[in-house]
C-alpha cells in the first residue's frame, strides 16, 4: 500500500491533502484500511454514504440496474430518472427536477435558472444574486464566485461577475443588496457547512423568504451538504418552515454514486425550456436507482431516529473538557475544541474513528443509520481526544 501512495503522489493531481490511511473496505459505518485496522466512520464520505458502506438493499438496486441498463441519453425515457422526480416532487411541494452529477453542477443550474428567471419577468439587468459571507456553493467558476469567501478566490480571478456578498443572519444587509444590485434571486445554505457548521437563525431565514416573495425575488436554497435527511428532516429548509423558489441538492441523494438535482417550484417550473440546459450524465438510471433505494427510505422513524442520535452526541460533547461549543443540527455537527481540530481529527483517527473539519472544528458526518452503539464508541474516542 506504500507502493499506492506513492504511484498516486506521482499520477494523481495534487489537489487533496489525503489522511495517511488507504481504505481498502467497508459495511455500515466500519471501514477497514490496508493493514486489517478498523474505523468507525463519521464522515460518510463528506455526507455522502447515507446508508453506509455496501447498503444491501442499496447494492441490490444498484445491481438489478446495472443488468438493465447503466446509461442512457437524455433523448429517451428511464423509470429510475422518472420515479426518483416524482418522489421528490411529492415529498417536498416543488414540481419539477433536473438531475446532473453533482452539487456545483446542481448549484450552476439553480444559478441559471435564476438569472434567466430575473431576465424574463424583471428585465436583463436583474441578474445578480446575493449570496451570504461565509457560504460555500462549489469549485466551477460560476459557484466559486458565489461562495462568500474570499480565500477561496484569490488564486481565480477573474471570477464571474453577477454575485454579491453580504453577512449571515443580517436581514437589512441582504435586503439592501438585493434592492441596490437589482437581484434576482438570494442564495443561503440553510446551515453553512464548509463555513464550520454554522446554522442560520430561523427570524433570518423566514426574513428572506418573506422579503423574497414581497419582491418576487427567488429564495434559492443550497442542500448540497444539508438535505437528504442529513438535519433530521428530508431537507434543512423544512426545520425553518419555508418553501424555497429553487433547491439544489446532492452529496447524500444517491447513497455514494454521483448525482445532484435542481428542484423548481411553482414560480420555477417552467422556466428552463428545451436547451436551456443539459447534463449527458445527468439522470443515469444506475444513480437513480440508488437514489430511489436511499429516498424511500428516508422515512419518518429514520428521521425521527437521526434527530434522537443527534440530541445525544450534542449532550455527550456539549461542555465536555476540551469542547468550546458544538453547533449543527441532525448528524451534521461541528465541534470546537480548544486543541486545533487537525491535532483531534489525528488522534481520533489514530484510535480508530474518521472524522472531518470545518474551519477551526472537528465536523461530525456519520451515515443516517449509524448503530447507536457504533456510535457511542466512535464519540467516547472523540471526546477523549478533545479532553
Amino acid at each position: 500500500m506504500n507502493d499506492l501512495k506513492a504511484i498516486d503522489k506521482q499520477y494523481v493531481a495534487n489537489t487533496y491533502a489525503r489522511f495517511p490511511v488507504a481504505l481498502l473496505s467497508g459495511k455500515g459505518s466500519l471501514a477497514y484500511d490496508e493493514n486489517g485496522k478498523e474505523y468507525v466512520d463519521l464522515g460518510s464520505g463528506i455526507g455522502v454514504t447515507s446508508f453506509g458502506f455496501g447498503d444491501d438493499e442499496w447494492k441490490a438496486a444498484v445491481v438489478e440496474q446495472l443488468g438493465k441498463l447503466q446509461h442512457t441519453s437524455n433523448l429517451y425515457y428511464t423509470e429510475p430518472c422518472v420515479k426518483l422526480a416524482e418522489m421528490l416532487c411529492e415529498r417536498t411541494g416543488m414540481k419539477k427536477v433536473f438531475f446532473g452529477n453533482s452539487g456545483a453542477e446542481a448549484n450552476e443550474g439553480m444559478i441559471k435558472a435564476a438569472r434567466k428567471y430575473g431576465a424574463e419577468h424583471k428585465g436583463p439587468e436583474y441578474y445578480t444574486i446575493v449570496t451570504l459571507e461565509n457560504s460555500f456553493h462549489g469549485r466551477t467558476l460560476g459557484t466559486l464566485a458565489a461562495t462568500g469567501q474570499e480565500h477561496y478566490h484569490e488564486l481565480f480571478q477573474p471570477l464571474p461577475a453577477g454575485f454579491v456578498h453580504a453577512p449571515a443572519n443580517d436581514l437589512d444587509a441582504v435586503k439592501k443588496a438585493a434592492i441596490e444590485n437589482k437581484a434576482c434571486a438570494v442564495m443561503i445554505e440553510c446551515i453553512q457547512g464548509e463555513g464550520g457548521v454554522v446554522p442560520l437563525t430561523e427570524e433570518f431565514v423566514k426574513g428572506v423568504a418573506s422579503f423574497c416573495a414581497e419582491n418576487d425575488v427567488l429564495l434559492c436554497v443550497d442542500e448540497v451538504q444539508t438535505g437528504n435527511g442529513r438535519t433530521g428532516q428530508l431537507y434543512a429548509y423544512m426545520n425553518y418552515g419555508v418553501q424555497p423558489d429553487i433547491v439544489s441538492t446532492a452529496k447524500g441523494i444517491a447513497g455514494g454514486l454521483p448525482l445532484g438535482a435542481v428542484l423548481f417550484g411553482e414560480k420555477t417550473e417552467f422556466t428552463l425550456g428545451a436547451g436551456d440546459h443539459g447534463s449527458t450524465f445527468g439522470g443515469n438510471p444506475v444513480s437513480c436507482a440508488a437514489a430511489c433505494s436511499i429516498l424511500s427510505r428516508i422515512d419518518d422513524a429514520l428521521l425521527a431516529d437521526v434527530r434522537k442520535k443527534s440530541a445525544y452526541i450534542f449532550a455527550e460533547l456539549s461542555g465536555a473538557p476540551g469542547v468550546e461549543a458544538v453547533t449543527g443540527m441532525g448528524l451534521m455537527i461541528g465541534v470546537k475544541t480548544v486543541k486545533p481540530a487537525a491535532d483531534v481529527v489525528k488522534a481520533c483517527m489514530e484510535n480508530g474513528v474518521l472524522c472531518l473539519t470545518a474551519k477551526d472544528k472537528v465536523r461530525l458526518l456519520p451515515a443516517l443509520n449509524i448503530p447507536m452503539d457504533v456510535l457511542a464508541r466512535a464519540i467516547a474516542v472523540v471526546k477523549d481526544a478533545c479532553a
